[in-house]
């Protein structure tokens, strides 16, 4: 666990600052946020409810995940469960955050509930100060893009018959800007090069299932190599 480092404070607003880091992200969540939307109504259920569940829900890939869930009737304790395990990498998340989490109870909840992979990108990469403001304005900014997104499908969906075919290489797209800025950001690559060459022997042993795999031989290098993560840390203090 790990607080953020020192920085400069930042003198612009915390909503000002928090929105030009987020714009980023928005290229890629409004196109993925439309395309659940379109999916979702497409699959059957009212706009509303696409909008609903980008707000109260805000899981990302789990949100895609549960619409063909739905579609075939499946109970809503299963596809609370299967989401529980699609997410279950943002506990790391939170737990690598918490000393720097608001202590306000509405606005730390809030935080927790809102970060996604690219807003822990986004606040873990700023270049000033983060302050809990800001970070909370960053949650809250990018769930308003996926929002928007989503939005913007369900009314498409709910009024013509159209493909959306190559949005989702935007998701592609949105980590390889967060990659680049989470190592320009630290002065060891050695998370990027053990991630990649984690992928490596995954594809080597089953290409299916590589992403799954590359994520259980990183989560055990980080596991076995606390030094490393240490170390990096450490250095990053000083800049």
């Amino acid at each position: 666990m790990h607080d953020l480092p020192p920085q400069v404070p930042d003198p612009a607003p915390p909503a000002i600052s928090a929105l030009a880091l987020t714009l980023p992200v928005a290229m890629g969540y409004i196109p993925l946020g439309t395309v659940f939307g379109f999916l979702f109504v497409q699959a059957g259920a009212a706009w509303w409810l696409a909008v609903l569940a980008s707000v109260f829900v805000f899981a990302g890939a789990a949100q895609y995940m549960m619409i063909p869930m739905m579609a075939a009737g499946t109970s809503v304790g299963a596809i609370a469960l299967a989401t529980l395990v699609v997410n279950l990498r943002h506990v790391f998340y939170g737990l690598s955050l918490l000393n720097s989490l608001p202590q306000g109870r509405l606005l730390r909840w809030y935080l927790v509930f809102g970060l996604t992979d690219e807003t822990y990108s986004v606040v873990t990469t700023m270049p000033h100060e983060p302050g809990h403001r800001k970070m909370v304005w960053v949650a809250f900014l990018n769930q308003a893009w996926w929002v928007l997104g989503s939005l913007f499908g369900a009314v498409i969906g709910s009024q013509a018959r159209v493909t959306l075919v190559g949005l989702d290489f935007a998701l592609a797209a949105l980590f390889c800007v967060l990659t680049v800025e989470q190592w320009r950001a630290r002065k060891s690559s050695s998370a990027l090069w053990v991630a990649l060459v984690a992928y490596a022997l995954a594809w080597a042993i089953s290409a299916p299932h590589a992403m799954v795999i590359a994520m259980a031989l990183s989560v055990a290098c980080g596991v076995l190599m606390p030094s490393m993560g240490k170390a990096e840390t450490g250095e990053s203090r000083h800049d």
